[in-house]
């Protein structure tokens, strides 16, 4: 199979890439379950945007705190000044942000932040941008999106990438041709025990970018959410209980019903905070009060949340729910300059995937919707403007032997991933 473009993953930074690029050329776009089933449709909180430019230093320096000054300067300056085109272009594709009663955009705060800059669709904003995009993107006869496809291996010669070796849906390997490929394959969650990532992200982009020789940067700098909905089952993907809910007010408890910390320090801190707590009472979660919440706007802003919290008996905000951290973010990845472009010639990496330095050591709440889309819609620009410079390579007789035993290699896969997370790479 021969495409322009080859974009591995369906989140919003993969679609809103998509989008980007010309509508002459031929874009396919595979994803490893369904498509809702990206961790963009899980994205609670809300989407930073730069309200004016009063506000760009305490958003840089908010930014860079978070990240413990270890992000990179020009992409976290770059990020803040596209967040209002990009919010343009969302609203544009029919994305239904908060607003008062005149029609101006709400904003609220999460930890870490000195003041609101959140915009933010109830308590689901990741499912209200990605699946408005989704629509766009089925509407683009240039588009092709298949379900149930997996990227199995990159094809590089030279330091060039060709395209894909590609697991279909009928379990059938396949190689797909492209002058461009794209991984947005989000993040790593599925290889923990505790995440708020769906089980089948598993880091495939980065093993195979490493098998490659593909730079990476900080993959060792994995984001743990400090408050997921604490469940008995293994089985369960956690679920998460937004940050903007302690940014508008609710409190962390212990075993005795005392607060132990200050619930809008940094991500990581808080983290650290509560399980600190936790191992001093012996303890395997600690208690979250959302009773400081005016009911109308608990209700308005996070009737998933509350939802969730009843379907499992806790009457919110009457009763306090138990929360636990989780592995939650990856703020390392597949190295990439400001345009997305990878070490290798003709790959670029996206949203999750890739690590631009945007995030740091410890990612900002509600910078990944922006910083994935921002840095998505570059790197269109960049192949756009390049296309005509690339080289496409029929490889489709290549040797797919190395393949053949599929659960083998992506043990490996594993392998690789947690080997470099714990060199630090």
């Amino acid at each position: 199979m021969k495409v322009d473009v080859l974009i591995v993953g369906s989140g919003c930074a993969g679609l809103y890439c998509a989008l980007n690029l010309p509508k002459d050329k031929n874009i396919l776009i595979i994803t490893k379950d369904i498509v809702e089933h990206s961790d963009s449709y899980l994205a609670q909180g809300g989407m930073c945007m730069l309200k004016d430019e009063s506000d760009f230093e305490s958003y840089f320096n908010d930014t860079m705190k978070a990240g413990h000054y270890e992000n990179n300067p020009d992409a976290v300056t770059t990020m803040i000044n596209s967040s209002q085109d990009l919010v343009k272009d969302l609203i544009g594709f029919g994305v239904d942000f908060a607003k008062d009663e005149e029609g101006n955009l709400l904003f609220t705060r999460e930890g870490a932040h000195s003041q609101k800059r959140i915009l933010f669709h109830e308590d689901i904003t990741g499912k209200e941008i990605t699946s408005h995009l989704y629509e766009e993107a089925k509407k683009r006869d240039n588009i092709t999106i298949k379900e149930h496809w997996t990227m199995v291996d990159i094809i590089c010669q030279e330091d060039k990438c060709y395209g894909a070796v590609v697991k279909k849906d009928d379990e059938n390997l396949t190689v797909i041709n492209a002058n461009y490929t794209v991984l947005a394959s989000g993040g790593i969650g599925g290889i923990y025990r505790h995440s708020t990532n769906y089980r089948h992200l598993t880091g495939d982009g980065v093993a195979v970018a490493i098998r490659h020789g593909v730079k990476v940067e900080h993959v060792d700098y994995v984001q743990i959410h400090p408050t997921t909905f604490y469940s008995e089952r293994e089985e369960d993907r956690s679920f998460l209980i937004s940050e903007s809910v302690r940014g508008e007010g609710a409190l962390l408890y212990d075993k005795n019903y005392k607060r132990f910390t200050n619930e809008l320090l940094p991500r990581d801190i808080v983290t650290e905070n509560i399980k600190a707590q936790m191992k001093k009472d012996g303890t395997k979660h600690v208690w979250l009060s959302m009773r400081p919440i005016e009911k109308e706007q608990l209700e308005h802003h996070f009737p998933n949340i509350i939802g969730h919290c009843k379907e499992h008996g806790y009457n919110v905000p009457e009763e306090m729910i138990p929360v636990v951290p989780a592995q939650h973010y990856f703020m390392g990845g597949i190295k990439v300059n400001l345009q997305s472009k990878t070490s290798m010639n003709q790959l670029y990496a996206v949203g999750e995937t890739a690590c631009n330095g945007v995030h740091g050591k410890n990612r900002l709440a509600s910078n990944s919707l922006l910083e994935s889309m921002v840095f998505a819609k570059r790197a269109a620009g960049e192949m756009t403007a390049e296309f005509d410079s690339t080289e496409y390579r029929n490889t489709e007789n290549m040797d797919l032997s190395p393949y053949s035993d599929l659960k083998k290699w992506n043990k490996e896969n594993k392998e690789i991933l947690l080997e470099a997370i714990d060199k630090g790479e």
